[in-house]
């Protein structure tokens, strides 16, 4: 990793793995982290668009219609991949000694238009060639866990299940071939894997355990 960038973690898991929740918690708290992510609650009013985009490709540009083809989606995609990257480089200048912990990075992105059909392309080495984290945190959770997070289904976007309406069946194969190709992503990097834990607060406290006492 150059020497002008920072030490980073990246919190992976799958969909409705409890992510959100913990970077909420994680921001606060004895001994806060500086987390980066897309996520409109950790996007300053300058890069709201970033929130507008994610949330627009989910509702249209992904949907199973075939209005648009998966090459672009993943274009568009590739704003939040980017932005991400930006925000890293932005903490190298900014560092105020608290750990620093990406939501997700390229990973779930990545993983995610796999399988949507995008095929390996030069779009994909470039984001493989941002900076690598020091430490990635999986969150795994049971599926007949999430898929009741996902209030059995009626929660979910087109990018979280296969097929054009939801169900167990459809939501848990998308999450093991998620998972699959998360781990693809991943797997010459060190890695701890915290499985499901009793609440969010615990959840929270876990990942903290990690990324602040691992020297990042």
């Amino acid at each position: 990793m150059s020497a002008n960038l920072p030490l980073f973690s990246v919190l992976l898991g799958g969909d409705y793995a409890g992510k959100s929740s913990a970077i909420s918690r994680l921001a606060g708290g004895p001994e806060p982290v500086r987390v980066v992510s897309v996520d409109d609650r950790f996007l300053t009013e300058r890069h709201a668009l970033i929130g507008r985009l994610r949330r627009e490709v989910v509702k249209d540009v992904a949907a199973p219609d075939g209005a648009y083809s998966p090459d672009f989606m993943a274009s568009m995609l590739q704003t939040a991949v980017v932005h991400l990257r930006d925000q890293l480089l932005t903490a190298a200048r900014t560092a105020d000694g608290r750990p620093l912990l990406v939501d997700s990075y390229y990973y779930k992105i990545l993983a995610k238009c796999r399988l949507a059909g995008v095929r390996e392309n030069p779009m994909y080495d470039w984001w493989r060639s941002f900076p690598q984290p020091r430490h990635v945190v999986y969150l795994r959770v049971a599926p007949q866990e999430a898929w009741r997070r996902s209030r059995r289904g009626r929660g979910l976007n087109s990018l979280e299940h296969y097929g054009e309406r939801p169900d167990r069946m459809s939501f848990e194969r998308y999450q093991t071939d998620l998972e699959k190709l998360m781990w693809d992503e991943i797997r010459d990097l060190p890695v701890t894997v915290l499985e499901q834990q009793g609440s969010p607060g615990r959840t929270a406290d876990a990942v903290r355990e990690v990324v602040c006492h691992d020297g990042v």
